[in-house]
């Protein structure tokens, strides 16, 4: 049987391409997806590819959503934490609702999902994980206290959780996307967005495809000995 992955945040943006490479590498893919019914519909329709909606900052909703893909696809053996937000503000204006928005999708995702599927990964020994992190967790961004604060724990909880998982074979990594070509990053400014393409040595912003690609080689098979890593994809911008 196919092994099953599950992406969070997997219906669009760099969630939708990992979906995409790692359905052509043979995997059984599961993309899941907080709001935005018409564009996974529109996903599912254009891949055939399963989606489901929950809220992966909320762990009893990731309770019965591992539950259910458990029971109808399959064990989970590849776990992508990609699901993520922002609420930017500068510390004087941020509100601590914004600071645990972005905390628990970001950052707590990333518990509730290791958590529930570790268990069962263990058992199987194999598992593979991925926690995609970010350029501004490793150099910080202004106004993104908070997403920086849990993109950065993002990277302390791999290597941690490496260590728990290496001798059940279990790998986990970190990637760190540098500034990719999305429709978050498409929405900034055009004057702005030539400041941040011009700090990147490569001349470009990133694909998508350039992060699934990234994915799909820390999640292959024979991937056994790359554990508690942090792959930074980001055109030479930040070297860390």
């Amino acid at each position: 049987m196919n092994k099953v992955a599950l992406v969070t945040g997997g219906t669009r943006g760099i969630g939708a391409d990992i979906s995409r490479q790692l359905q052509a590498a043979g995997r059984t893919v599961v993309a899941s997806y907080a709001g935005n019914d018409a564009a996974a519909a529109a996903f599912k329709a254009e891949t055939g590819i399963q989606v489901m909606k929950f809220d992966a900052g909320d762990y009893a909703a990731c309770e019965a959503a591992v539950a259910k893909i458990t029971a109808e696809v399959g064990p989970i053996a590849i776990l992508v934490n990609n699901a993520g937000i922002t609420r930017d503000a500068t510390l004087s204006r941020l509100t601590r609702d914004m600071w645990d928005a972005v905390m628990d999708t970001n950052l707590g995702s990333c518990f509730n999902l290791c958590k529930l599927t570790f268990d069962a990964m263990r058992a199987a020994k194999f598992g593979r994980v991925v926690n995609i992190g970010s350029i501004n967790g490793q150099a910080g961004q202004y106004g993104q206290v908070n997403y920086a604060a849990a993109k950065s724990g993002i990277h302390g909880f791999t290597k941690a959780l490496a260590l728990e998982g290496a001798r059940y074979n279990i790998t986990v990594n970190a990637i760190a996307p540098g500034y990719v070509d999305t429709e978050m990053v498409r929405a900034v400014p055009a004057d702005v967005l030539q400041k941040i393409v011009a700090r990147i040595p490569v001349g470009r912003l990133g694909h998508a495809a350039d992060i699934a690609r990234g994915v799909c080689f820390l999640t292959a098979d024979d991937a056994e000995f790359i554990t508690g890593s942090t792959l930074s994809i980001n055109g030479g911008q930040h070297m860390y």
